[in-house]
């Protein structure tokens, strides 16, 4: 598998990683069985970067992860910090970081976690020099390699940017949320931070595998996140109404190449875009896994596959997201 290197923690990793998310939970239920069976058909496959967080689970995803790559050392290992209190940004302290952090290397069965991000902080957080002066001083303890932040909105991935020491920004970018492109990829590469494309098949809208009729678990956040009763609405099918989201990719899938699937080609597209350093499409079996990592042998999409995209962005979804995040 291409390698590219992830920002500024200078780590080479597979271009197609493994979002670990379902392993966790808010997906309907993966036994432990079916998450090791799918986190070594990803590694199998050339997956060297594995994406979790302290709430998938409640610590069930760092953990699961944390016995795999036991095994297999060539895995970098990221998690994510601070949605374990109330979100307000009296509680982004350095208490609570090392809370934080002592759990998460706890569950992981590490001294050094690979890279840390803070979960999709209030908007203030980003802007506090004592945050970012709490995160340099895990470093300096090698309590963290690494350390970004995983955001909801472009500007917010802006700020962050302009920190010195964050090494990768992870942002919402699919082709039902191109706004990234415009401002938040080009920053990313002048500086030299990695960015980490997250929710990249819109909550499986684009694996072309939904109807009207299809329907979800109790325990699915498409289900129970439908309007954002839970978390951030734009991190379910992108925020993107479920019934605009199947026309548009009804219309995007005369795009898809001969010989591959819908999801390959929306992962593929994503791979394409200057910038990013890796996709983290989840998987809930060994065979999406596989499937999810086949995306990165495709050729590049040409130029005219590119503008169609954006074509069907504009007049279907634009209107809905692009001004929101």
């Amino acid at each position: 598998m291409e390698q590219r290197v992830l920002g500024r923690t200078g780590r080479r990793v597979g271009v197609v990683g493994l979002g670990a998310w379902q392993l966790g939970a808010d997906w309907g239920q993966v036994s432990e069985d079916d998450a090791v069976a799918t986190l070594s058909a990803a590694a199998g496959d050339g997956v060297t970067f594995i994406d979790t967080a302290d709430v998938y689970g409640d610590g069930r995803s760092e953990q699961i992860v944390g016995r795999f790559a036991k095994a297999h050392p060539d895995l970098t290992v990221a998690t994510k910090m601070g949605r374990r209190m109330d979100q307000v940004p009296e509680n982004y302290v350095m208490a609570n970081f090392r809370a934080w952090n002592e759990r998460s290397r706890r569950n992981l069965g590490v001294d050094t976690v690979d890279l840390v991000q803070l979960h999709c902080p209030p908007t203030p957080v980003y802007s506090s020099d004592a945050v970012f002066d709490a995160l340099d001083t895990l470093v300096a303890e090698e309590k963290i390699a690494a350390y970004g932040v995983s955001v909801e909105t472009c500007e917010e991935a802006l700020t962050a940017i302009a920190r010195p020491g964050v090494a990768t920004v992870q942002i919402i970018l699919n082709a039902f949320r191109l706004k990234p492109l415009e401002r938040v990829l080009p920053a990313a590469r002048e500086a030299g931070v990695g960015i980490i494309a997250r929710v990249p098949l819109a909550s499986g809208l684009l694996s072309g595998r939904y109807d009207e009729n299809t329907t979800f678990a109790p325990d699915d956040h498409r289900t129970f996140n439908r309007h954002g009763e839970s978390f951030d609405v734009g991190e379910t099918f992108s925020g993107v109404d479920f019934r605009t989201g199947l026309e548009a990719v009804r219309r995007l899938a005369p795009l898809v190449p001969e010989g591959a699937t819908m999801a390959q080609f929306a992962l593929r597209w994503i791979l394409d875009q200057p910038g990013v350093s890796v996709v983290i499409p989840g998987a809930r079996n060994p065979a999406q896994a596989a499937a999810n990592a086949a995306a990165a042998a495709l050729p590049p999409l040409p130029p005219e596959t590119l503008q169609a995209v954006r074509d069907v962005y504009d007049e279907l979804i634009r209107p809905q997201v692009h001004d929101r995040w």
